[in-house]
C-alpha cells in the first residue's frame, strides 16, 4: 500500500514580512531612517545590538519560561519570526548577514552541491579552493551599513573569523573575538559604546550544540538556557542610553527519537539514482543522476510518506519555500527536496555518522524549527 501524504501542512517563511531577512533589513533601515525597508516598523536607533542565540526557537522559549525569565517576559508583547528554508544554522547567517531570503543569497544548505561537478560544498567546513565571495557576492547588511555611515562589529568565537560562512555573508563588519559567555557580554557592551552610530552582532552557538547532543528540554539543555537568559539580560542591563537590544535566533529543534530516523544508507531505495545526498536529516537536498529526476522524486514520496514534505526543485521554488528566486543560484537546491515532518529524520548512518547521531535536529519547516523570537529591550 501507498503510505499517505502528510495531513499537515508546512509553515512557509513569509519572506518579505516578518522573517529573519526582513529584521535585518529592518534594524538597518531603523538606523538610517530608510521607513521603505522598515517593514517590522522598528523603532529608530543610533546604537543597536543584535543577539543571534543558535537553536533558540521561539516554541522552545516559551516552553521553558521558568529557565529564562528574562527573555520570556520580553516574549510576551512579542511575535515570533519565521527562520527560512532550510531552518539552519549557514542558511540563516546568510538571510541575517545579507538581508536576503535563501534563494537570493544562495547559501541554501548545511550541504550543497557546487553546480557542474560530483562534490557537495559544507557551509560550516567551507572547502578552500570555492571563493566565499564568488558563492555570495551580494552587498552584506554590514558593508551597506558602512556605505550609510554606521560602524558594523560582529562578535563571535575566533575560530569562526576566517571561515568561508563569514566571508559570505557577514564579510565587512569588525571581527572581534569571545569565547565565553562573559566575553561576548563585555565585548558587546564595549561595541555598543565604540560610536555614536554602531551596529553590533552577538553570536552564542552553544544552546545548539547542547540540543544536538542531549536533546531540547533535557537538563542539559535547559541549564544552558538559563545561562543564555543571564547573557541577555547582562547586555540588556549594559546597554548605553538609547541603544536598543533585539534578540533573535537562526532556528528552533526538535528531538528525533531511534524509531523515527530513517537511514539512507540503509534502505536501497533511497539511493537509486541518487548522485548526491545533501543537506542534513530533517532537510534533505538529494540530487539525481541523470534522467533519474522523476523516479528518484516518485520513489522518495512513497517510501517516506507521512514522514516528509517532497518536491521536486521546481516544485519547492513554485511552494515558495526558498523565497523569491535569483535563477542563477537555484541549481544549488536538490532535484528533490525532503523537509521532515514530525520528529522524522532521514539519516546517512555510513556518511554522516556525527549528524545521524544527533538527538536534537533542525532544518524543516515545521513551527517547531520555523518559528524564532523577535524580541526588543530599549535602554531607558
Amino acid at each position: 500500500m501507498t503510505p499517505r501524504e502528510p495531513r499537515t501542512s508546512p509553515i512557509v517563511p513569509s519572506y518579505g514580512e516578518s522573517s529573519l531577512a526582513d529584521l535585518s533589513a529592518s534594524i538597518l533601515a531603523s538606523m538610517t531612517g530608510d521607513q521603505a525597508r522598515n517593514v517590522l516598523g522598528l523603532q529608530g536607533a543610533g546604537r543597536v545590538c543584535l543577539l543571534v542565540v543558535d537553536g533558540l526557537g521561539w516554541e522552545l522559549l516559551r516552553g521553558h519560561q521558568a529557565a529564562a525569565p528574562f527573555l520570556s517576559e520580553l516574549a510576551f508583547n512579542s511575535r515570533p519570526l519565521t527562520a527560512g528554508f532550510p531552518s539552519t544554522t549557514a542558511t540563516s547567517l546568510g538571510s541575517i548577514g545579507t538581508a536576503l531570503p535563501p534563494a537570493a543569497h544562495g547559501v541554501l544548505g548545511y550541504q550543497v552541491a557546487v553546480p557542474g561537478t560530483n562534490r557537495l560544498l559544507n557551509a560550516l567546513r567551507w572547502p578552500k579552493d570555492i571563493d566565499p565571495l564568488a558563492w555570495q557576492p551580494k552587498p552584506t547588511l554590514f558593508e551597506r551599513a558602512a556605505a550609510a555611515g554606521v560602524a558594523a562589529i560582529h562578535i563571535a568565537p575566533g575560530a569562526y573569523a576566517d571561515s568561508g560562512l563569514t566571508r559570505a555573508v557577514l564579510r565587512g563588519a569588525q571581527y572581534r573575538a569571545a569565547g565565553t559567555m562573559g566575553a561576548l557580554a563585555a565585548e558587546s557592551v564595549a561595541a555598543l559604546e565604540s560610536s555614536e552610530r554602531v551596529l553590533v552582532s552577538a553570536y552564542h552557538g552553544d544552546l545548539d550544540a547542547v540540543g544536538h547532543r542531549f536533546g531540547v528540554s533535557s537538563p542539559a539543555w535547559t541549564y544552558q538556557l538559563s545561562h543564555v537568559d543571564r547573557l541577555a539580560e547582562q547586555i540588556a542591563q549594559a546597554l548605553p542610553f538609547g541603544a536598543v537590544l533585539y534578540v533573535t535566533a537562526d532556528h528552533g529543534m526538535v528531538n528525533v527519537a531511534p524509531e523515527d530516523k530513517v537511514d539512507a544508507d540503509l534502505v536501497p531505495e533511497l539511493r537509486a539514482g541518487v548522485a548526491l545526498l545533501g543537506g542534513e536529516p530533517r532537510a534533505r537536498h538529494v540530487y539525481a543522476r541523470p534522467g533519474a529526476a522523476a523516479d528518484v522524486l516518485a520513489v522518495w514520496r512513497e517510501v517516506l510518506g507521512e514522514r516528509a514534505w517532497v518536491a521536486s526543485r521546481d516544485e519547492a521554488i513554485s511552494y515558495g519555500w526558498f523565497g523569491p528566486p535569483d535563477y542563477s543560484v537555484t541549481d544549488r537546491i536538490g532535484d528533490v527536496v525532503a523537509a521532515a515532518t514530525g520528529t522524522s529524520a532521514i539519516v546517512a548512518s555510513h556518511a554522516e555518522p556525527k549528524e545521524s547521531g544527533f538527538t536534537g535536529q533542525h532544518g524543516s519547516l515545521t513551527s517547531a524549527e520555523q518559528l524564532v523570537p523577535m524580541l526588543a529591550y530599549a535602554a531607558p
